[in-house]
This record gives structure tokens, sequence and C-alpha cells, in this order.
């Protein structure tokens, strides 16, 4: 299988990721956090520097659930750009719900 370049808005989508965990981590350890989420400290490591952009939404889950973060404020901080929130599309995104 090959895996399509990023776009230039999926790498600084992956980046403002990545500062999000950092600041909701806080003083907590990078590693107590990745055991607890049930991730690799590695994985947590490369989200967090922003060198995978795209992880897994369950990683997501596991690591936003440790450090107490709802998915939505995940997914609105993620997709800020230029002071603008991007809406789901219809037919992709559109059916993407979380119960909480």
């Amino acid at each position: 299988m090959v895996r399509l370049p990023l776009t230039p808005e999926e790498v600084e989508r992956g980046q403002r990721l990545g500062a999000l965990l950092r600041r909701a981590r806080g003083a907590r350890s990078m590693l107590a956090t990745a055991l607890d989420a049930g991730v690799s400290p590695e994985t947590l490591r490369k989200i967090e520097s922003g060198r995978v952009a795209t992880p897994a939404f369950s990683t997501i889950a596991a690591i936003a659930d440790v450090l107490g973060l709802s998915l939505d404020v995940v997914w609105s901080e993620i997709n800020q750009s230029a002071g603008r929130v991007e809406l789901a599309r219809p037919g992709r995104d559109a059916g993407r719900r979380l119960a909480s």
C-alpha cells in the first residue's frame, strides 16, 4: 500500500494536535501518560512533536481520555486555521458522533 504524502493542512493540524497534548499533559510525565493510555512513549513523543501528523483515532481517544480532554475540544482545537474552525464535510465526517 502506497501512502500519499500529507498535505500542508494535515501537517499543520498534526502540529496543533501535538501542541494541544503537550499543554494538556503539563508537568505529567510522558512515560506515565503513554502507559496510562496504552500507547508507547515513542508514539506519544512522535505525536507531540508532530512527526506523526495523522495518528489513529483510537490512539488520540485513549490519550485524550487520560488527559481529561473532551474529543470535541480536541477536534475543535486541531481544526482551527487562522482563527476559524473548519466544519465537517457531509458524507465523510458529518456522521462521526461520540457518545458521552
